[in-house]
């Protein structure tokens, strides 16, 4: 990536860097100072901060980080303020009809398919994720992994 691109931030980035024990939180956070201060500009979309509650929002015995809801709103904030928000346009709703039709992708990879066709709707082609296998068969986008 150079100065100047978008990278699409996969809602795991956001859980990780939320999370202070997790493996992989201070690869999350470095996303947020490496990558901006490269002069790459981060984006979400809505799919991703709805993810990102769903998760955040719920129970820790039922695999979430059992934040309080004003705790995750204000983590939402944050991160808004950090990020570029890309719609989720008709555009975007056409393209993943086309990534759907040319890949089989069905049932739950649905959500995964629609980041990339976000994405490619906006132009954007960097996704960093930590689950690279969750875009395979997704062509046109380059999956980066935080180190």
């Amino acid at each position: 990536m150079k100065r100047g691109d978008i990278a699409f931030l996969d809602t795991n980035i956001l859980l990780a860097a939320t999370d202070t024990g997790r493996r992989a939180y201070v690869a999350a956070v470095s996303v947020f100072t490496k990558l901006t201060g490269d002069g790459i500009h981060l984006a979400i979309s809505g799919q991703v901060i709805r993810e990102y509650l769903v998760v955040a929002t719920r129970p820790i015995e039922q695999n979430g980080l059992g934040l309080k809801l004003h705790d995750a709103l204000d983590n939402i904030a944050e991160f808004r303020s950090r990020t570029i928000f890309l719609e989720e346009t008709l555009e975007v709703t056409d393209q993943l009809v086309e990534l759907i039709k040319s890949t089989g992708i069905h049932g739950k990879r649905i959500h995964d398919i629609n980041i990339a066709a976000t994405m490619l709707s906006h132009g954007v082609e960097n996704l960093v994720t930590f689950n690279p296998g969750d875009f395979s068969g997704i062509g046109d986008i380059e999956i980066r992994i935080p180190e």
